[in-house]
């Protein structure tokens, strides 16, 4: 460990959200230092700064505004640039982040920075052209537009954490509280593993070891113009437990299997297969999270009498078994207490609809609700 502290860049956009900005900012301000009843620490590990374009206050996306200690201007050199997540909702939004902070970004990776983003922050990073032919990640729900961008970027939106460019110098962490993930690699990057595992008992972090899978909902496209294909989305939303449903899908369409395929495939991103089982799998999470009704029945819901092809693909889509997942995710018992509600019930339990398959109306999508862009009139 060198004698000087490593000085960090925290770099400010006013898209930025306050919660990552203090929160990098606390956890390596105390790294290194003693804590009382807390064995070990000595000397600071990091000096971190706020790092904007202009000085003076700085509003944020949610109305906080910060005030940086220095400027781009004034910082010529540094040891780690960290970027927090910046909420941008388009393209127009990236192409008009602060283009002077970003080329900053870039001549301090030249001059032997080591970059850091965290959730959105790999939009700037990419933005910069520092990603192209590399690997990232990001936001589970920035995928979609991440992709769109930057074609030529392997975005591995599954993990939490990925290592890039020569000697490491570039490392992006997944969505929100991943930022923790990222701190805590600094730490034992520059402190060693006992100081990172030192910090993450000070600051009750934990390491995210199922990656984003478990956390990320279904991202549906309803904008992308074919009626037909929308008509279809809305279909599914309606009958996606039917044992063929494919078939039926295809001759609701009123298309060739092949144009079907193709044209679906375009307007939503997935194939018409991958659509129908990750809409299942989001409502089998739904329940998972809000009843206690049993793993097999679940799967029985949402269209599988085989209850191990389901845990099969629940597994696959979430990165863990249906069971952790409720565990995971199910609230604990004290917020059923300050909000009762009941439970959602089994299709089989429910009074049947005018269609005789059981399914409650009101309760229907409930899971796909949750999609970033849900399926309007679905």
């Amino acid at each position: 460990m060198r004698d000087e502290p490593i000085r960090v860049s925290i770099v400010v956009f006013p898209e930025c959200d306050p919660s990552i900005v203090y929160g990098v900012f606390d956890t390596l301000w105390a790294a290194g230092r003693s804590w009382p009843n807390i064995p070990g620490g000595g000397q600071p590990l990091f000096e971190p700064r706020l790092v904007a374009a202009d000085a003076g206050p700085m509003a944020l996306i949610t109305g906080v505004s910060v005030i940086p200690q220095d400027t781009i201007a004034e910082v010529r050199r540094t040891d780690v640039v960290f970027v927090p997540n910046v909420m941008l909702e388009s393209a127009d939004c990236v192409r008009k982040l602060d283009r002077r902070t970003i080329g900053w970004i870039r001549k301090m990776h030249a001059g032997g920075a080591q970059l850091c983003a965290a959730c959105g922050g790999a939009l700037v990073l990419a933005e910069a052209g520092l990603l192209e032919g590399g690997e990232a990640t990001t936001h589970w729900a920035y995928a979609p537009l991440f992709r769109e961008l930057f074609p030529n970027v392997t975005l591995h939106v599954e993990r939490l954490l990925v290592q890039s460019g020569p000697g490491h110098s570039l490392v992006c962490s997944g969505g929100a509280s991943s930022w923790q993930d990222l701190a805590l690699l600094l730490v034992a990057k520059h402190g060693g593993t006992e100081e990172a595992i030192r910090m993450s008992k000070l600051f009750l972090y934990q390491w995210h070891r199922d990656g984003q899978l478990p956390y990320a909902s279904m991202v549906q496209n309803a904008n992308h113009g074919d009626g037909i294909i929308l008509h279809c989305q809305q279909w599914i939303a309606q009958h996606y437990e039917r044992q063929d449903i494919i078939a039926q899908l295809v001759r609701e369409s009123g298309l060739p299997k092949r144009s079907f395929d193709r044209r679906f495939r375009a307007a939503t991103g997935y194939s018409p297969l991958a659509y129908v089982q990750t809409l299942r799998i989001e409502e089998a999470k739904q329940l998972l999270e809000t009843s206690t009704v049993a793993v097999e029945t679940i799967g029985r819901e949402v269209g599988y009498e085989d209850a191990a092809s389901f845990r099969r693909l629940f597994r696959r889509l979430t990165g863990m078994a249906p069971g952790d997942y409720r565990r995971k995710f199910r609230p604990p018992s004290i917020v059923a207490q300050v909000t009762p509600a009941r439970a959602p019930q089994p299709r089989s339990a429910r009074p049947a609809n005018r269609d005789g398959a059981g399914r409650d109306p009101k309760r229907r999508g409930a899971g796909i609700a949750r999609a970033r862009s849900a399926v309007r009139g679905a």
